[in-house]
């Protein structure tokens, strides 16, 4: 019995499932990739290029599946899954690397004198509960004298004393102070300056301002008798100046040298005329002269003064 043929196509799926090259393929199964750095084959690219790509192509795979094969792998819905393990190369960033942080006033502080940071637990112990309550919060360790039923009161305190709103008054004032303190690093880490102020949302606030400003302008009577808002602003035009009445004497001819270079200077041209400077307008002399009728009328006008006998 001849079994030449079964023992070759047994080596022949054997073959298909194993890739032998001069350099062993670099693999990265975290990423999935293949790199394949044997050199090409002249002449076998030459000869059939889509079947050297094809039979490239098809050892890459095949070595990558073999690996994926060999990877511990979990129960899923879809099937088993393989767990990738780390990947290998190292690719570069998209972005640059964030910038540090820079060191708050207390951070440098505690620097210089060598405090280290104690980070403070969320829960405290309180004697009188004997449990564990929360340091901050709506029920918290904070907040216990607020809700106090009986207060110390000094015997010189005003009979409309309210220990209740002291304390709390005490306890928002610690967080504004917080808050303004945080604003302050804020703006020391944007290079603005230990004491520049940093307002949020001033960029929003001026927005709405201008807004409201230009509705209020597009009204019939330019927002004189609109209904006015609660602490909106009243809108500031511009202001003529006048120059103050006394003045020191090189103000004065400072003055006076301006106004008469613009007297001596050149005129305007009027609309009618050869075209030269002219100091007087003439038309509107005329028009001023006879009311508004005309040059004609101020000639009937004079030549009737001119007729008149007199009584």
């Amino acid at each position: 019995m001849d079994v030449s043929g079964i023992l070759a196509a047994q080596e022949e799926k054997r073959n298909a499932v194993t890739v032998e090259k001069d350099i062993n393929l670099e693999l990265d199964v975290g990423y999935l990739t293949v790199t394949d750095s044997n050199p090409v084959d002249e002449a076998d690219y030459k000869h059939d290029l889509e079947s050297h790509l094809q039979t490239t192509a098809r050892d890459g795979v095949q070595a990558l599946l073999s690996a994926l094969l060999q990877l511990p792998t979990q129960a899923s819905p879809d099937g088993p899954l393989a767990r990738l393990p780390a990947p290998l190369t190292a690719l570069p960033r998209a972005k640059p690397l964030p910038r540090p942080r820079p060191p708050t006033k207390w951070e440098k502080f505690a620097a210089a004198k060598g405090i280290q940071h104690r980070r403070r637990e969320r829960r405290v112990w309180d004697e009188e509960r004997q449990d564990w309550v929360d340091r901050w919060g709506r029920a918290g360790k904070n907040k216990e004298k607020e809700g106090a039923w009986l207060s110390e009161v000094k015997a010189n305190a005003d009979a409309n004393y309210d220990p209740e709103k002291e304390v709390r008054d005490e306890r928002k004032a610690r967080i504004a102070k917080n808050e303004r303190q945080k604003l302050q690093n804020t703006a020391r880490a944007q290079g603005g300056g230990p004491n520049a102020p940093v307002e949020r949302g001033a960029g929003r606030k001026n927005e709405i301002s201008k807004t409201l400003a230009t509705t209020r302008l597009s009204t019939a009577s330019m927002g004189k008798f609109d209904r006015k808002l609660d602490g909106e602003k009243k809108l500031r035009g511009v202001k003529r100046k006048y120059d103050p009445a006394e003045r020191s004497v090189a103000d004065e001819k400072t003055a006076s040298l301006a106004l008469l270079s613009k007297l001596n200077g050149p005129a305007k041209k009027t609309r009618s005329g050869d075209g030269e400077a002219e100091v007087l307008n003439v038309r509107k002399a005329v028009r001023f002269a006879s009311k508004g009728r005309g040059g004609a009328a101020l000639a009937r006008e004079a030549s009737g003064r001119k007729g008149a006998k007199p009584r």
